[in-house]
């Protein structure tokens, strides 16, 4: 693992996982990503850990896919799903790199069987709300926005299209609609966020909260977290990530009609413009 994720122990049966691109806002290249999940499996398997922790170092928590340092071939890393053929043209190539290291590694994390909580603060735009949503609680930075721009890009949204279930549909399709960001005081009343933490106030207290939530019993822990979201499941949410899932790749294989001669994604302009937008009125 590089330094790209650190991992510490903050409390006894406690595992605190930091995103550590400060400087690019945490936004995810394939190296992260992986790191990621090789420090997720790491603490998911340790019986000594009962809880995880996931932050960012900086002042963001996930600023999105880094589309600066774009490999859609995984050429760096080593891919734990099923997929294979990116090296394939056109869609077919393109497809499979965003069923594995997005939808696929996103599923894989929503699955740990320990309770996983995201201490978020700063920015979290449209692959960060990915793996914020994956999460079982999040904490929340009293000045923390959070925004999915990329209708501005053709698409429905980001990979793993959780909208309507953490936002409600009426303002999810606002919030899309329009890139606009909403803020953790609106993100708590909607019930996508657990908890706004004063300033300075964040990581003790959600330190505070993992602490509580360890010295439960772990399999209490399991059970509790494997009926929630089989609880989500039977409503349809495996159902309706897939159908998103279709429509994004829908939006791809627009694009590559149109240009051809350039990969998707391809708007840093559009969607720089919509994040200049004022936020979401509360």
């Amino acid at each position: 693992m590089s330094e790209l994720v650190l991992c510490e122990s903050p409390a006894e049966h406690v595992a605190r996982i930091v995103l550590n691109r400060p400087n690019k806002g945490n936004a995810q290249n394939n190296e992260l990503l992986y790191d990621l999940d090789e420090a997720f499996m790491k603490a998911s398997r340790d019986p000594n850990i009962h809880a995880i922790i996931l932050a960012g170092n900086g002042k963001h928590f996930s600023t999105g896919h880094d589309l600066a340092e774009f490999d859609a071939k995984l050429s760096s890393v080593t891919p734990v799903g099923p997929w294979g053929g990116y090296e394939q043209p056109g869609q077919e190539g393109y497809m499979a790199f965003e069923e594995e290291a997005y939808f696929g590694l996103c599923w894989r994390w929503r699955n740990i069987p320990k309770p996983v909580i995201a201490e978020v603060k700063g920015r979290v735009i449209a692959g960060g709300l990915m793996l914020m949503w994956v999460c079982d609680i999040v904490v929340a930075d009293e000045d923390t926005s959070f925004s999915d721009p990329v209708v501005a890009n053709g698409v429905n949204g980001v990979e793993y299209f959780a909208h309507p279930w953490e936002l409600g549909p009426r303002k999810a399709k606002e919030m899309l609609f329009t890139g606009r960001a909403i803020s953790a005081q609106s993100a708590e009343q909607l019930g996508m966020i657990n908890r706004v933490a004063a300033k300075g106030q964040l990581e003790q207290e959600t330190l505070d909260l993992a602490i509580e939530i360890a010295a439960q019993p772990t399999m209490g822990l399991r059970l509790a977290k494997m009926a929630v979201n089989q609880t989500q499941d039977a409503q349809g949410y495996w159902v309706a990530l897939r159908s998103a899932m279709g429509l994004q790749h829908l939006a791809h294989a627009q694009h590559w009609a149109n240009h051809a001669s350039s990969a998707p994604p391809n708007a840093f302009e559009a969607v720089s413009a919509v994040l200049k937008k004022p936020p979401l009125s509360d």
